[in-house]
């Protein structure tokens, strides 16, 4: 056992990133069932769903399970008693301040975990009383830190700081890339496009088969002054390339951004109007696979590439 899975309690230190409109219960009960450890995406969920989501979770699966909390969330309140009253152990909070609700959730006897983009951040996350971090570096998608820093120089500088446990997220979706992220510092990974690509995520099968599709160079970080994100480069992508060549005003982005765009690409499957949200490493994804396959290719690729390594010894 190493410090993530003893955390909690799982096989493999294998955390499923809780994407928005992919990470319902039927991919969190498939991770956590197949030795990681899933979470629900409380981010595209009103608070009675997320209720529903969490009671049919418990039913599939008497593994550990989790929840992903954007602080932003408008309901915020009622999220974090909601999870409370369904007797969710592990909360992974992000976007926000980790001070506000932290010490909530562990005098209710919850594990938390807070998503960080810098060394900065983590030190607040861990001054804050977390019991880890997920350092999520410039490759990711979805909403990405301002400071544009990669996994491979994110994850050191940041081990560097802390002293609790440290979870890799960005750019990971083989045994390798865990291996390698390892070595620099992390106790284990979160990972999320890979997850994406599965048969048991609730995306749309436009989207999965979108994702599979994308090469090297296929997706781009923008919108940066509103919140970064990391898009594939579809019709939606190159309306908001045109917008900036007339030196939009943020209202003018807000504006063309609307209302439910990534719900609309995600989830209803609109590849040409909707925010197609997915990490570099999706050049690296070309199958989509039931998660206990996806699992199973990590784990035999991580294991093969650290017997491996020894042939680098001198």
């Amino acid at each position: 056992m190493n410090k993530i899975t003893q955390l909690f309690n799982i096989k493999y230190p294998i955390i499923q990133g809780g994407m928005i409109w992919n990470s319902g219960y039927k991919l969190a009960s498939a991770v956590s069932n197949a030795g990681g450890l899933g979470l629900i995406g409380a981010g595209s969920m009103y608070p009675e769903v997320l209720r529903e989501h969490i009671q049919k979770c418990k039913k599939a699966t008497d593994k550990p399970f989790g929840v992903n909390i954007p602080m932003l969330y408008p309901n915020i309140e009622e999220i974090m008693n909601i999870v409370v009253e369904e007797g969710v152990k592990i909360v992974f909070t992000s976007a926000g301040n980790p001070k506000t609700w932290t010490s909530f959730l562990k005098e209710k006897g919850i594990t938390v975990v807070h998503v960080v983009s810098s060394s900065v951040f983590a030190l607040k996350a861990q001054e804050a009383g977390v019991d880890a971090v997920v350092a999520e570096g410039f490759e990711a998608g979805g909403h990405n830190g301002r400071e544009e820093t990669t996994t491979l120089t994110l994850i050191p500088m940041v081990k560097e700081k802390i002293h609790i446990p440290l979870i890799a997220a960005g750019g990971i979706a083989t045994g390798r890339g865990m291996l390698a992220t390892m070595i620099l510092g992390a106790d284990g990974v979160q990972i999320g496009s890979r997850f994406a690509a599965s048969v048991e995520s609730s995306a749309h099968d436009n989207f999965k088969e979108t994702i599979i599709g994308v090469k090297e160079g296929g997706t781009q970080l923008t919108l940066k002054e509103l919140a970064p994100v990391r898009l594939i480069k579809n019709k939606f992508y190159q309306d908001v390339q045109s917008l900036y060549e007339t030196c939009p005003s943020k209202e003018d982005l807000v504006q063309l951004l609307g209302r439910a765009r990534a719900k609309k690409g995600m989830f209803e499957g609109d590849l040409e109007e909707g925010e197609l949200e997915i990490g570099q490493i999706a050049g690296l994804i070309h199958e989509i696979l039931p998660v206990e396959k996806i699992i199973q290719e990590i784990m035999t690729d991580f294991e093969a590439a650290c017997q491996e390594k020894s042939k680098f010894d001198f």
